[in-house]
């Protein structure tokens, strides 16, 4: 149990969590993973018959790992010391992780949740689109990502080498243990209202983005690589449509010249983020925070930094054509106004390609950078 002041609360947990060892006669230890408390309730802890250990960095994941770090079991379960879990109702949980699973989650969704338990707001939106982001990112079937009792083999857990120090601690887990083909299930747990009379540590809107920054920043391909590939195609598809000249929607509705050069900025944008997403796919492998799958084998053996550059000067040439074509219907009218749209959209055209070369090439030379400690391995 991670502990911060929990004065209030933390004998009754510990209570049921012994009352549960007893009943079940299983071989346990009840774990206090103190945060610096200074309200009594390391003494509250000890005089029951719990181990406290001490976690000198701040911080929920801190304490649980270092709580998990500490223990002596071959499996942890771990729950919040508010008495918002029950303890005396593991059976579950041992069950399940005696059956070779590696990772248990509770689903209080399942298991009911009593009025006033979950604030509005996380229950009905933060809660389920979290999860349901975690589930569509990463192909997790788990219904609650984010409930804080969970049971879990502790070699497998530490073999993760889990680093977060903020509440999205509970969704490394979750992640890492996917991505590390550990056996996940879950099972119904029951969430009532805690017993303090003080706020809660958590945060709403601070550590909810806490959370979906660490989903966003554990898969690439969701972060910049999809919206590229939207970006791009819509982009690309329509600037092609519109090189030649207007098209008429409806009625008095007609996409033009400006539509056109809002195409190739989208286009510039996209290109932008599918460079993006391949550089930080393959700073991901090479460092080892994600693995090494199919997709990031093809992305090494064509993400070259002569493939690139190849690219690049070709883009540029095609650029630089266009260019030089509207230069010479500009010349011929004097260096005056462009009254001419095909003058306007070739120029802007070119541009784009020289942009969209220019970043591809210096890209280049920085995915050349990144495979060089990978060479020098």
């Amino acid at each position: 149990m991670p502990c911060l002041n929990e004065a209030e609360t933390i004998e009754i947990c510990v209570r049921k969590a012994l009352e549960f060892i007893d009943r079940e006669n299983i071989r346990a230890e009840v774990l206090i993973a103190d945060n610096g408390s200074t309200d009594g309730s390391i003494e509250i802890a000890e005089r029951l018959g719990a181990r406290v250990v001490n976690v000198e960095q701040k911080g929920y994941g801190a304490a649980l790992a270092g709580g998990i770090e500490s223990a002596r079991g071959t499996y942890v379960i771990m729950g919040d010391a508010d008495d918002s879990y029950d303890f005396s109702k593991l059976e579950l949980f041992v069950q399940e992780l005696r059956t070779g699973n590696d990772l248990v989650m509770g689903n209080r969704f399942r298991g009911g949740i009593s009025e006033g338990a979950m604030p509005f707001l996380h229950r009905y939106l933060g809660n389920p689109v979290l999860s349901f982001i975690g589930r569509l990112f990463f192909n997790i079937r788990t219904g609650d990502f984010h409930c804080g009792m969970r049971g879990f083999r502790r070699d497998a857990i530490l073999d993760l080498k889990l680093h977060t120090s903020g509440m999205e601690f509970a969704s490394e887990m979750v992640v890492r243990s996917a991505m590390g083909r550990l056996k996940i299930t879950e099972v119904p747990t029951t969430l009532k209202p805690d017993g303090r009379s003080r706020p809660p540590h958590l945060r709403t809107w601070r550590d909810g983005w806490r959370h979906l920054k660490f989903l966003l920043m554990h898969n690439p391909r969701w972060l910049f690589v999809y919206p590229g590939l939207v970006f791009t195609l819509l982009g690309g598809i329509t600037a092609l449509i519109l090189m030649f000249g207007p098209v008429q929607i409806a009625g008095s509705v007609a996409l033009g010249t400006n539509t056109f050069i809002a195409s190739c900025l989208i286009t510039i944008v996209g290109t932008q983020l599918l460079t993006f997403g391949a550089l930080a796919r393959m700073i991901a492998t090479t460092s080892g925070l994600l693995p090494v799958g199919e997709p990031s084998k093809i992305l090494k053996s064509w993400a070259t930094t002569d493939n690139i550059a190849l690219f690049a000067f070709w883009l540029l040439l095609f650029g630089l054509l266009l260019f030089g074509i509207a230069f010479g219907q500009w010349a011929r009218l004097g260096f005056g106004d462009i009254s001419n749209p095909l003058t306007t959209r070739l120029t802007v055209a070119g541009f784009s390609l020289m942009a969209i070369s220019i970043q591809s090439a210096f890209a280049a030379f920085l995915f050349g950078i990144i495979e060089i400690p990978t060479r020098k391995k």
